[in-house]
């Protein structure tokens, strides 16, 4: 009698896992985690998302347990994936294998299609089940919107009410795959995820509104669900309902709860846009390694090694810039604004390609969603053609969400003695002042490593160069039909409409 085997991946759960549902239905399962050394070799990947998936593992392992009787219950192997399942076949004979469809990264796509490949040899059914709001085989995005809404409001499926599991051996996980210093990082875990989604949707959503653009304030203001989400302990549709459902229940209190049902329909709509960017990635895989947009392929393309550094380490000589890299390298999260401003300095102020600044960010974030991640990379660095181009002005951005400079200082402590009237420009300070705040430019801290100003000037002009021709404008405008988000009102616009908006947002921050 053979076996079902349910392959977890990005998809750390039991509740609301369609595949360990139809698996357990049919027969016997074998619950099986892949450590792939191969993977953990690619250049986006780092200690601090193992560490995060490990614990996710642990938790996983005795739910699935409990759902059998037993103690513990996945079975967790290392090697290459075709290469396990093959020997699992061998020895226990593989009746179906069952999946989640995965988002992922080059690496992740290739494999699971050298995987499709030995299923089809084998003759093992492979059924691989949608998630996240994402259409495999996708080739425009009308109606896209709707499909999304119609997926997310089935109702979150239980957890199968038991599972027969295969009795087969365990290969222990390493502990690491690397050096990474992540002091405070956050951590994994199903339990961990329903704090902080029920936290959040009681009472941290108040701030989330006027706090999510800070990098301070953002800590608490935003929902921390992100790793949770990118390594499945929570499905999308967990969150959607649960979402929905306390939002039902501010609209029955009246009126004074009006601003809490504002901030969680603004959150749900960012959770559609995070299907959004994870389909961009599913539609066209070459937007991890090319431009979206060929305007400005032959540009940026020779990383200055300097420069790369200093931004990499937080050592720029821009404060804000600085307290942001360094936040990051240290937790492994930063919110959405930070991630593009420090994106969009690396790849317009100081003209880095967008490519290894992806993948350093990428190491850096312990919820590295690829789908998200390198649609966003492209987005700030100015490569897709039909994005709001916005080159920030690092300094304005430190002012108005910093304007005490206490988050600079928090991450940059040569700059604690130094007041706010310097501390977004301590370049500026007479050097009597440096040498009373303890603060010497270009010895206690970095100079500038550009003028912001000049940089961001010559960036809009190479910008406005490469997309106003011809050329590149008719590319723009295949692309907004092929990949842009649609609204109702958009899907029913005119050609010629649809154009005005893609010079609109070629245009826009120039």
């Amino acid at each position: 009698m053979g076996i079902q085997v349910v392959w977890f991946k990005r998809d750390l759960r039991v509740h609301d896992h369609a595949p360990l549902r139809e698996a357990a239905g049919q027969g016997r399962v074998l619950p099986l985690y892949l450590f792939e050394p191969e993977l953990w070799r690619q250049p986006d990947t780092s200690q601090r998302q193992w560490r995060f998936i490990r614990e996710c593992l642990q938790e996983l392992d005795l739910e699935i347990g409990k759902l059998s009787g037993r103690r513990k219950g996945l079975v967790t192997r290392v090697g290459d994936a075709v290469e396990v399942l093959e020997q699992i076949h061998q020895q226990c004979g593989i009746d179906a294998l069952w999946a989640h469809q995965e988002t992922g990264n080059g690496w992740t796509f290739e494999r699971d299609k050298r995987v499709r490949r030995w299923a089809r040899r084998r003759g093992v059914p492979f059924h691989e089940l949608p998630q996240d709001g994402v259409i495999r085989g996708l080739q425009g995005r009308d109606g896209w919107r709707e499909a999304w809404s119609a997926f997310v409001s089935q109702p979150p499926l239980p957890a199968p009410g038991r599972v027969e599991l295969v009795d087969a051996p365990c290969e222990q996980l390493p502990t690491s795959v690397g050096e990474d210093r992540c002091p405070y990082p956050q951590h994994g875990g199903r339990a961990r995820g329903l704090e902080l989604l029920y936290s959040f949707l009681h009472s941290r959503v108040s701030g989330y509104l006027r706090g999510m653009s800070s990098p301070a304030r953002a800590v608490h203001a935003c929902s921390r669900l992100s790793p949770h989400l990118a390594y499945g302990t929570l499905s999308l549709r967990e969150v959607v309902h649960a979402t929905r459902q306390r939002t039902e229940e501010l609209q029955a209190q009246g009126d004074r709860s009006e601003p809490l049902v504002r901030a969680l329909q603004a959150f749900e709509s960012r959770l559609r846009w995070r299907s959004h960017f994870m389909q961009r990635l599913e539609s066209l895989p070459s937007l991890e390694f090319e431009p979206m947009h060929p305007a400005l392929a032959n540009e940026r393309t020779t990383l200055v090694p300097h420069l790369f550094e200093a931004w990499a380490t937080g050592r720029t000589g821009y404060p804000f810039v600085d307290a942001c890299m360094r936040m990051l390298r240290a937790t492994g999260w930063i919110n959405f604004r930070m991630r593009a401003m420090l994106t969009a300095f690396a790849c317009y102020h100081l003209w880095q390609p967008w490519r290894e600044v992806g993948l350093h960010l990428a190491r850096l974030y312990v919820d590295y969603e690829p789908g998200i991640h390198w649609s966003q990379v492209q987005m700030q660095a100015g490569t897709t053609g039909i994005s709001a181009l916005r080159i920030y002005n690092v300094v304005k951005q430190s002012i108005e969400l910093d304007p005490q400079g206490k988050f600079i200082q928090q991450w940059v402590p040569e700059l604690r003695k130094v007041p706010a009237e310097w501390i977004h420009e301590p370049y500026r300070m007479p050097l009597s002042l440096q040498e009373e705040y303890g603060c010497r430019i270009g010895v206690d801290y970095p100079t500038p490593v550009v003028d912001h100003e000049a940089a961001a000037r010559a960036a809009r002009q190479r910008l406005f160069s490469a997309y106003r021709t011809p050329e590149a404008r008719a590319i723009s405008e295949e692309l907004l039909l092929r990949h842009a988000s649609r609204s109702p009102r958009a899907e029913r616009s005119s050609p010629q409409s649809r154009r005005q908006l893609s010079l609109f947002a070629e245009g826009e921050g120039l």
